[in-house]
């Protein structure tokens, strides 16, 4: 009789068992396919900067007699705007390994560390564009100024996005914890804030070295 009360409950443990890892199995893979499908985002994100990219290339030269890049860009300036997003990347990367670390605390930390740090590039962003405007090089005064404006200015427009994510994150982390929904959703967020990164480089090089030279 104990010997069938024993056989019994090794039997429900291995059904639980099994259980759980389907259940884990399950996630997992649900999980793959989120990030998948956020990479395919993100190379039609790709697409629209290559576009605008290429649109700023081919009016850099059509200034109407207006300003040159290499007459309105200050490249300290920008210099410094682009140490700030590279260490927002650093950031991130902290905010990634607190979370393989499962240390909530770390992980709203960086979040918190990484958003202003996206918010001091924006605002830099912003005093750029004030000051080219008030100087009278707004987008509408040549084609070359309106292609700059949209290339930058849509590239600040995703860092603003990446901000308010930043911001549900770390809302939802308060209230949920480091659920495994929450981890995923923080890997995705990863390679969006990445993904910035690097077309900022691009930026810097197409738009303000070369520009300048």
């Amino acid at each position: 009789m104990a010997s069938n009360v024993l056989d019994g409950h090794a039997a429900h443990g291995h059904a639980a068992g099994h259980d759980h890892a389907h259940d884990h199995a399950h996630h997992h893979d649900v999980a793959d396919t989120k990030v998948f499908g956020f990479w395919v985002y993100l190379m039609s994100d790709l697409i629209i900067f290559a576009s605008l990219f290429a649109t700023f290339c081919v009016l850099r030269g059509a200034t109407a007699g207006g300003p040159t890049g290499k007459e309105l860009f200050d490249l300290s300036y920008v210099a410094i705007e682009t140490g700030i997003l590279l260490v927002s990347s650093i950031t991130y990367g902290m905010v990634m390994i607190s979370v393989q670390n499962g240390r909530k605390d770390h992980v709203m930390l960086w979040l918190g560390i990484t958003l202003l740090l996206g918010a001091a590039f924006v605002g830099m962003e912003i005093n750029e564009f004030h000051h080219l405007i008030a100087e009278g090089a707004g987008p509408n005064r040549s084609a070359f100024l309106s292609s700059f404006f949209l290339l930058v200015g849509t590239h600040g427009l995703h860092v603003a996005s990446g901000m308010l994510w930043i911001i549900v994150m770390m809302w939802q982390i308060a209230a949920k914890g480091l659920t495994p929904t929450q981890t995923t959703r923080l890997s995705c967020l990863s390679l969006f804030w990445h993904f910035l990164d690097v077309v900022w480089i691009g930026v810097f090089t197409v738009v303000y070295l070369l520009g300048a030279m």
